[in-house]
């Protein structure tokens, strides 16, 4: 009887621990990729390598309450260079890459959650610079510098400028500074942030030039019910007045 009882319990126990190595199986998990993007993601160390609670920012901080609400695991890895975390995302089934601008060139590549926060397309010139600009086709006589696969750089190729393209945004702001660009086209707020991680400040803003929506962009292949559960559970916490709440933290 006892013998019995034993192989009961063992047969009950192997149900339940298969049972939850199933349902583990069954939810869902995605992989985010992330750059140095202050103040939406950032490493804690300022490296260009962290992972999961290593990471911070405002986007960091609303995709994982996003990710909570809707009971979909995910792990976070920030690396560099954006190309090629943009193209990992672009090419892999079960990845995604944030944040990420929403221009029409790129909307059939992915599929889309947010938006998680704005970007205005800026030029920064030093704060002695005597450049008073109006438009981007006055822009047309001096040094722009611009970030590598970035879509502010891809639009100013678009426009027949041609940006002096460097790996690391936060690098024009040192050629800002000693002269060797006349102007540096970025994001804002994230190119002012980028300039004091480096210990740099003091840049004005010369022109403003156009504004994109950031989002968190999932490869074609994650299904379209995971999607939907993701942007339901961020309209959710839009509506409870949480993101604005994380925001405030950083701005």
């Amino acid at each position: 009887m006892f013998k019995r009882l034993c192989l009961l319990l063992a047969s009950c126990t192997m149900l339940l621990v298969s049972s939850v190595f199933a349902a583990q199986a069954e939810r869902p998990s995605l992989v985010l990729l992330t750059e140095n993007f202050p103040p939406y993601n950032m490493a804690k160390n300022g490296k260009n390598f962290a992972q999961n609670q290593n990471l911070e920012g405002i986007a960091v901080d609303i995709l994982r309450e996003t990710f909570k609400r809707a009971d979909i695991g995910y792990s976070m890895t920030l690396r560099f260079p954006w190309e090629r975390i943009y193209n990992l995302a672009l090419d892999n089934p079960g990845y995604g890459v944030f944040v990420t601008a929403r221009v029409p060139e790129r909307e059939k590549l992915f599929k889309w959650v947010g938006p998680i926060g704005p970007d205005d397309w800026v030029l920064l010139a030093r704060a002695n610079s005597p450049i008073d600009l109006n438009s981007l086709e006055q822009a047309r006589q001096y040094r722009i510098g611009a970030y590598k696969g970035d879509v502010i750089a891809l639009f100013l190729e678009k426009q027949g400028l041609t940006p002096v393209i460097v790996l690391r945004d936060q690098d024009n702001a040192r050629k800002l500074l000693s002269g060797q660009i006349d102007l540096w086209a970025t994001g804002d707020p994230a190119g002012q942030f980028l300039a004091r991680q480096v210990g740099i400040s003091g840049f004005k803003t010369v022109l403003r030039f156009n504004r994109a929506e950031l989002y968190l962009a999932l490869n074609k292949e994650v299904p379209d019910e995971v999607v939907v559960k993701l942007q339901t559970a961020l309209d959710q916490l839009k509506a409870e007045g949480v993101v604005d709440k994380i925001r405030a933290r950083y701005l």
